[in-house]
């Protein structure tokens, strides 16, 4: 019944298409936190060193960069069905990570970790791409969905952490690999474009070109940029400063530092359905720079209320997980209506493969920094930086005339 009603997208409801291509994303990101979770049994197993721990995480970044470039070099995303590059892209990053069970040297973990995030810039971006084909009035909002199910995907491996035992870690790997190939083969055989389809392009190399020269386009990618420079660098060490900070606090908010962890990112999906509704109804640039800024000033307070109240550490902590993840989707959003339509997905991936390029850097400087300012306390410091030059380029870019293109006029 549900491929019945996907051979014809005119007569399918968009959100019916929303509702299951974003539980598909949530099923399918869950390899992305996979190992960071487990980081303290593949360090036993592996004989992990401190830069390698980085490494783990980082491996995964770098593999989507890479495999972002050559997505948007080859404008593969442009030039192929979405559908089955997403669920080829879903099989891969299943498979690598389940073979980290097997896998017992650095070499080979940090290896496997990098093909998973070179599958998994197969999976995110075009599905961006995918759901803007469902969706030309209220497209704010869709995306702001869609983020959100990447947010709780990439918050379910904490999950799945808190809920197995010391000796079943090993259910991390299981349980995400599950998922991601199962989300693969509903995109496979379930899903199809919408009826708002992109015109297909031919393989140029030299479209990028047309990318980088859209000085509308270079503003969304330093907003988003800014917006990059602090998400993922909390989201990959937000575990290990909760472990810190429980040391400060008679009674730990929600029990366990997993779970803190897992409420603090997946509130994000909260987030980017109300930032979806605002950036329609309010413009894109305002949302995502107010967002910004919030977010900016949780992720300097957050330090200094370890060894404070627990119920308002646990409040800023939940409104930073929030605002870090809200304005993702607007970023996402504002490349599909400034973008030339044969060449969305090329500008798509390669915002992205820019904003993970920097992830790689932060999410490296952060334990660098907590060893400069000499405690764990203050690692995320230095992310202030980032939010605070992306509301700059955001508000820029709303004195532009090409703005008017964005949210139907909105800006």
């Amino acid at each position: 019944m549900v491929i019945d009603m996907f051979l014809e997208p005119e007569k399918t409801n968009p959100f019916f298409a929303l509702a299951l291509i974003s539980i598909c994303l949530i099923g399918a990101l869950g390899t992305w936190f996979s190992a960071t979770v487990i980081l303290s049994e593949l360090t036993l197993r592996a004989q992990l060193g401190e830069s390698q721990q980085v490494w783990l995480t980082n491996a995964v970044q770098l593999g989507f960069v890479l495999g972002a470039v050559l997505i948007a070099f080859f404008n593969i995303s442009d030039s192929m069905s979405l559908t089955v590059l997403i669920a080829l892209s879903c099989a891969l990053a299943a498979l690598a990570n389940l073979l980290l069970l097997w896998t017992d040297t650095p070499f080979g973990i940090i290896t496997l970790r990098l093909m998973t995030g070179a599958a998994l810039s197969g999976v995110y971006p075009p599905v961006v791409k995918l759901i803007a084909t469902w969706f030309q009035k209220g497209r704010g909002i869709a995306m702001g969905i869609i983020i959100g199910a990447l947010t709780i995907g990439s918050a379910t491996p904490h999950l799945f952490r808190a809920i197995a035992a010391e000796a079943n870690w090993m259910l991390v790997i299981w349980a995400s690999s599950l998922t991601t190939f199962l989300a693969g083969l509903i995109f496979l055989f379930c899903i199809l474009e919408g009826p708002f389809a992109f015109a297909r392009t031919r393989f140029d190399p030299l479209q990028i070109i047309q990318v980088l020269r859209n000085k509308p386009l270079t503003l969304v990618n330093i907003g988003y940029v800014g917006h990059m420079w602090e998400l993922y660098a909390m989201w990959a060490w937000i575990l290990t400063f909760a472990r810190f900070s429980e040391q400060s606090f008679e009674v730990f908010p929600f029990g366990t530092p997993e779970y803190f962890s897992f409420f603090i990112i997946s509130i994000g999906a909260i987030g980017c359905v109300i930032a979806g509704r605002l950036s329609d109804v309010y413009g894109r640039c305002y949302t995502t720079a107010i967002l910004m800024l919030v977010s900016g000033i949780c992720a300097f307070s957050i330090g200094f209320l370890v060894n404070t109240s627990p119920v308002l550490f646990a409040a800023v902590a939940l409104l930073w997980g929030m605002t870090i993840a809200a304005d993702s989707g607007q970023f996402s959003t504002a490349v599909t209506e400034l973008s030339e339509p044969h060449l969305v997905g090329t500008a798509l991936t390669f915002q992205m493969a820019l904003g993970f390029g920097v992830t790689v850097i932060t999410i490296w400087l952060v334990p660098i920094a907590a060893q400069w300012l000499g405690s764990f306390r203050w690692a995320f410091l230095f992310l202030v930086l980032g939010p605070f030059i992306g509301v700059i380029a955001m508000l820029l870019l709303r004195q532009r005339p090409e703005a008017e293109k964005l949210a139907l006029g909105k800006r």
